[in-house]
């Protein structure tokens, strides 16, 4: 009989041969683990025998290769469905868990997903044995539909801090309940469409103050570039949670606000990819020719030009030789439902 706590970690990974070692070994060290599925998304180099590399002989590794990459979405669907654990866990390929995290986890009450802390490390020190990562109050609550909207809608001047890169654990029962999975064709942003529409449904969606996820910021990590059609799926899949209607007014009009962010990003993208491509006329025709996007392309313009002027304003001191962190959220706990 499966054990009703025993977590599937499913890792997606595109040239990870660098970083998927780490990260497979970091979900094997956790006692609550029964399977790692780890899908190597059509990768050009040797992340497949990398992550076989991290083995422990538990038995719990699997790794299935896509010949030709589908994206994130499709390999997370795939290892979903190759899975049997009750409880499912996401794990980017260049990042990590803190030990002890599921136990933390496992030991909220009253959700559907549970997520918890995230700390952004840069990779010159990810290897550290010993990161001097914050200790939090391992405060909880319940994270809303609007207040996780808004979470995702970025302001400018400020650090990311979106709710979307929480990486909750989730209950299959619920996902199967509800007919839940990753919409295959975004490549940015799937995890946000998921879990708004989980939301919609209902999902009790815990937030823990605790941090047990670590996040890698690298230089050249795949996540971090994205094509200007992948912004284009991403205000569309918003206009699709739309049409399916059940929303209250405030939710609708959070996720139309999170629309026009996104689609604005799309513009300033695409008035770019104009402009490098055929020129500064067909750009300009462009703008002019679809008079809506020109705040958007005004206002991108501008915070470009003006990108050297402002700086960080939530750089944590540290002590000389230890790394400078960031965490996903606040010093001071968000205010959700308990």
């Amino acid at each position: 009989m499966t054990n009703p706590t025993s977590i599937c970690v499913i890792i997606a990974a595109k040239d990870a041969s660098a970083t998927i070692a780490r990260a497979v070994a970091s979900a094997l060290a956790e006692p609550e683990v029964a399977e790692v599925i780890v899908i190597d998304d059509g990768s050009a180099d040797a992340t497949g025998p990398a992550a076989s590399s991290a083995d422990d002989g538990s038995g719990r590794l699997q790794i299935v290769r896509f010949d030709e990459n589908r994206g994130p979405a499709a390999a997370r669907n795939h290892a979903i469905t190759l899975s049997s654990s009750p409880l499912i866990a996401v794990l980017d390929a260049d990042d990590f868990f803190l030990p002890g995290r599921f136990r933390n986890l496992l030991a909220l009450p009253d959700w559907d997903f549970a997520a918890d802390n995230i700390v952004f490390v840069d990779e010159r020190h990810a290897d550290m044995t010993r990161l001097d990562v914050e200790t939090f109050q391992p405060t909880s609550g319940l994270m809303d539909l609007e207040h996780f909207i808004a979470g995702n809608i970025s302001r400018r001047g400020k650090s990311r801090g979106e709710t979307g890169f929480l990486k909750p654990v989730m209950r299959r029962d619920f996902l199967e309940a509800n007919g839940l999975r990753y919409r295959e064709e975004l490549r940015l942003g799937e995890d946000y469409d998921l879990y708004v529409r989980a939301l919609a449904k209902g999902a009790r969606y815990r937030v823990s103050h605790a941090c047990g996820y670590g996040a890698v910021v690298r230089q050249n990590s795949l996540s971090g570039q994205h094509r200007t059609d992948d912004l284009k799926r991403l205000y569309e899949a918003d206009r699709a949670i739309l049409q399916a209607g059940d929303l209250a007014p405030e939710a609708a009009r959070l996720i139309r606000r999170h629309e026009r962010h996104i689609r604005g990003r799309y513009e300033l993208r695409h008035f770019l990819d104009l402009k490098n491509g055929q020129g500064p006329v067909a750009a300009l025709g462009y703008a002019l020719s679809h008079p809506a996007a020109l705040p958007a392309i005004a206002d991108g313009i501008l915070a470009d030009k003006t990108e050297r002027f402002r700086r960080p304003t939530n750089a944590a001191p540290t002590r000389p030789g230890v790394p400078a962190l960031r965490y996903l959220l606040p010093a001071t706990p968000v205010p959700v439902q308990k």
